[in-house]
């Protein structure tokens, strides 16, 4: 089974958090995965873990549309962060609309990090959701 130290979901609708926790616990082994309605306060709990050198999230499953900051400002700012390892950032939506789809794909293409497009509800949880195989090593 795959152990992460550390994940975040942000996202407003408690039935996806749900979710998404019931399929990780049948997939991974982790040691602390917290929960933020919006992406202010898990922008503020990066930037405190960082500054108390604590675990950062290895993985993010992200809800474009929420209240107060969305997945798209939260994205604009997570990249100006210095992270030591690739994070792997799940972008997950109920919206239909191309444009949406677009926009990840500009944040893909410019991004140091690992970023995944998938449509809710989710009904499973994919490798490649939670790791990337290092092919250089």
């Amino acid at each position: 089974m795959k152990k992460l130290k550390c994940l975040y979901i942000i996202d407003d609708d408690p039935i996806t958090v749900f979710g998404i926790k019931k399929m990780l616990n049948a997939t991974i082994e982790c040691e602390n995965i917290r929960t933020f309605e919006n992406g202010k306060l898990a922008l503020e709990s990066i930037h405190e873990a960082q500054q108390n050198g604590e675990i950062l999230p290895e993985v993010i499953f992200l809800d474009i549309n929420m209240p107060i900051m969305d997945g798209w400002e939260f994205l604009a700012e997570f990249l100006k962060i210095r992270f030591p390892e690739k994070v792997i950032i799940n972008v997950i939506t109920s919206s239909i609309d191309p444009a949406d789809y677009q926009k990840w794909n500009e944040f893909r293409l410019n991004c140091y990090h690992y970023l995944n497009f998938k449509n809710k509800p989710l009904f499973k949880i994919e490798p490649t959701d939670l790791s990337r195989i290092n092919l250089a090593s």
